[in-house]
């Protein structure tokens, strides 16, 4: 758990992280990107959450998620991130998460709820939450 984070720097680094996996996806093949300007904190420990937010990328028409899905996953295949695949993940298609080997930091990226869009699921490294403080509402 990284004690010095707090929520708004554990939303700054996960949302860069998205953009990062987002941005590098073949120009010509991305129509549009949208992040989800807030997020939500879900315990990951006794005293501690960590935020959890999304980006939908658009592909172009004719496009399809899986090969480009694919390509993300052999991009990352030697970063800091170990690989966990599914195929097919429970909503049948094919999913790719890029997990941090020492935090709970995560990224699953797949086919969106519309097929012609990926989305970026994430979730950030754990970071203390006090006790008396509320967790709802829009982070």
């Amino acid at each position: 758990m990284a004690s010095e984070l707090t929520w708004q720097d554990a939303k700054a680094r996960t949302q860069a992280m998205e953009l990062e996996i987002a941005d590098s996806l073949p120009l010509d093949l991305v129509a549009g990107i949208e992040q989800m300007p807030d997020g939500v904190l879900i315990k990951c420990g006794d005293s501690a959450v960590n935020w959890h937010g999304a980006t939908t990328v658009t592909l172009s028409e004719g496009t399809e998620p899986d090969p480009l899905v694919r390509e993300l996953e052999a991009k990352y295949r030697d970063s800091r991130f170990q690989i966990k695949v599914r195929d097919p993940a429970p909503a049948g298609h094919y999913e790719v998460q890029l997990r941090s080997p020492d935090t709970a930091e995560i990224y699953i990226i797949g086919e969106g709820l519309d097929p012609s869009t990926i989305r970026i699921a994430s979730g950030s490294d754990c970071f203390p939450w006090p006790e008396d403080e509320y967790m709802g509402g829009k982070f």
